[in-house]
């Protein structure tokens, strides 16, 4: 018989980086966690790394949303990093972009059962949608290469808009191979931050994370 694997129970650093919104994000954990795995939302090894490795993971991403800012999150799935952004940011408007109807089903359930009023769901892939709307800034994580990703991306960010995408350790090797992709789509200031340090130091994470940023540069 298959070994039941428990939730990981919740690290220090979720209330410091969650704060006022912690409740809320602990419900959505203890539902993903009872859940997840039978709604094929993560992995049968996820439970046990729950918190480190998709929601505090997820929302290192929160203090480079813009407040205000409309915000697309492309493949959210099982709500990484979109609906845990939507948590910790209520000062934003998500729009979660996911093309398979239960993964939309299961997004539409949190929100209401969140009462997150930022938040709404759209199926379908992210190339559907070129032309039928622009965000401030766009949210990835492990939906697919650079050299793919900005293609199906870049159209749907306004002129100056933000690419946030949570990436590992090969992402250099990725940003080399999308250089004529970054060119043709006019992206600009292309950088990688490691997120969570602070934390790191302070002994409240175990490992930070890097984030591949960038800006859509269309005039000038």
């Amino acid at each position: 018989m298959p070994v039941e694997q428990v939730t990981e129970q919740e690290p220090a650093a979720a209330a410091v980086m969650a704060g006022e919104r912690i409740d809320v994000l602990r419900a959505f954990a203890a539902d993903l966690g009872e859940r997840g795995e039978e709604l094929g939302l993560i992995g049968p090894l996820e439970a046990p790394r729950l918190w480190t490795r998709h929601l505090l993971n997820s929302a290192l991403l929160a203090p480079l949303i813009v407040s205000g800012a409309q915000v697309a999150d492309i493949g959210t799935g099982g709500g990484m990093p979109g609906l845990v952004l939507a948590i910790v940011r209520p000062d934003a408007h998500f729009v979660f972009v996911e093309p398979m109807e239960r993964r939309c089903a299961w997004l539409a359930e949190q929100i209401q059962t969140l009462g997150l009023v930022n938040a709404e769901v759209r199926r379908g892939r992210a190339e559907e949608f070129h032309g039928a709307f622009e965000v401030d800034q766009i949210t990835a994580r492990a939906v697919t290469a650079l050299r793919r990703l900005v293609p199906l991306t870049a159209p749907l960010l306004r002129d100056g808009g933000d690419m946030l995408f949570l990436k590992g350790a090969s992402v250099e090797n990725e940003i080399g191979a999308a250089a004529k992709v970054l060119q043709k789509y006019r992206v600009r200031d292309v950088e990688v931050s490691e997120l969570g340090t602070d934390l790191v130091s302070e002994g409240l994470l175990a490992e930070t994370t890097r984030v591949f940023r960038a800006k859509i540069v269309r005039h000038g």
